[in-house]
């Protein structure tokens, strides 16, 4: 018997068309080498190339890398970019960003001297007037995750505003799957886009590899981590491509070098790439109205079953936060006794409310399996936990 995952917390069980596995297990892409030699690699660098324009369109931002390791190096490189372009060293993000990646972040740049100040959200919104009371001229950006950790959708426009206005950058960590529904982060004006690549095409697999999606604005590019793949003419006129930016002290002088990040999640990157061109816009769409559905489904009906509490209100994508009764732990266990991954407690992921249970709900969740969720936290509560 399959057991259905309801967890999430920035991996998730989406569908991966079998034509993805297909195209991306062919020998010319599993072998694929560092494509350094444009004349010995024009396969790799054409999916590259096509990958950075999917992603550019996907987020409605200019320029974007070849990949990088996962979201949480991303968010990390992000904060190094904007502390050498804007040469501040304060960093303001609230808890409604990912704690791992703010982990990953801190760890990264420990050696730059970054203070990192923590807003405490309202409501689990990423709220204006927080912010703005840390708001000044000497921090480097602010971070805002859309939607936020909790699976809230938080109007940013005058946060955005506010940070722009003290010269602040604005880094948004998004999720691609919501892009079919929700306004694109660089339409809200952020400067920086990073994001966890997973859903697009590549397993869960206990946690990796993944890869980190990366842009930015045309003013930043030269600050940009990693590589970027463009395109050119041969003497003969034929269109080829090119490794057109590195940034890394292996390919620069070193004084000049933005990030020692060496190499971009080729094949993980290369699926991600098969996986946009078949779903394309439309499915993109579909996929996200699908898993705002379900997650609408279930929040209304744990909020009716005694002892579970829904703290945020308003809008969600794929994703809320429940408390249960007792602590999420034991409901983990009793539900997993019972074949089903219930959610992810946040006292896993370093937070102190033990009741808290993240869950998350995909395209691939079945109306029986919801229902099995339901029917089994309904019995959770009259077999007396509490």
């Amino acid at each position: 018997m399959q057991t259905p995952c309801f967890m999430g917390a920035g991996c998730y069980d989406h569908y991966i068309p079998a034509a993805v596995n297909a195209v991306a297990a062919r020998s010319e892409f599993v072998t694929a080498y560092t494509p350094y030699q444009p004349e010995v690699a024009q396969g790799t660098l054409q999916v590259i190339y096509e990958f950075q324009s999917m992603v550019c369109e996907l987020f409605a931002m200019p320029v974007s890398n070849a990949s990088l390791y996962d979201g949480g190096s991303a968010l990390a490189e992000a904060i190094s970019l904007a502390h050498a372009h804007t040469k501040r060293r304060r960093i303001i993000w609230s808890d409604a960003v990912n704690p791992a990646y703010r982990r990953v972040a801190q760890t990264v740049n420990v050696a730059q001297d970054i203070a990192f100040d923590c807003v405490q959200t309202t409501g689990g919104k990423q709220a204006h007037d927080a912010f703005s009371m840390l708001l000044g001229e000497d921090v480097a950006a602010i971070v805002l995750q859309y939607p936020n950790f909790f699976g809230v959708i938080d109007d940013l426009n005058s946060v955005v505003e506010r940070a722009h206005s003290v010269g602040a950058l604005v880094i948004v960590i998004t999720d691609p799957m919501a892009m079919g529904v929700l306004r694109a982060p660089g339409k809200l004006g952020a400067d920086v886009v990073v994001a966890e690549g997973q859903p697009l095409g590549n397993y869960m697999s206990y946690g990796g590899p993944y890869l980190g999606l990366f842009c930015c604005t045309n003013e930043l590019v030269r600050l940009m981590p990693g590589r970027v793949v463009g395109v050119t003419k041969d003497v003969d006129g034929r269109r080829g491509y090119v490794l057109t930016l590195q940034t890394r002290e292996q390919h620069i002088r070193r004084d000049k070098a933005t990030s020692n990040i060496c190499t971009n999640q080729g094949l993980m990157a290369t699926r991600a790439t098969f996986y946009m061109s078949l779903i394309g816009p439309t499915g993109l769409r579909e996929i996200g109205e699908a898993c705002g559905r379900r997650a609408a489904y279930m929040m209304q009906k744990l909020a009716g079953i005694p002892g579970f509490v829904l703290p945020h209100k308003g809008p969600h994508f794929r994703e809320f936060l429940v408390r249960v009764p007792g602590t999420a732990e034991e409901f983990f266990a009793y539900m997993a006794e019972r074949n089903v991954l219930a959610g992810v407690p946040l006292s896993r992921i370093g937070a102190n409310d033990d009741r808290g249970l993240l869950v998350a709900l995909t395209e691939t969740r079945t109306l029986e399996e919801m229902n099995r969720y339901l029917e089994l936290a309904h019995e959770y509560v009259t077999g007396g936990h509490s």
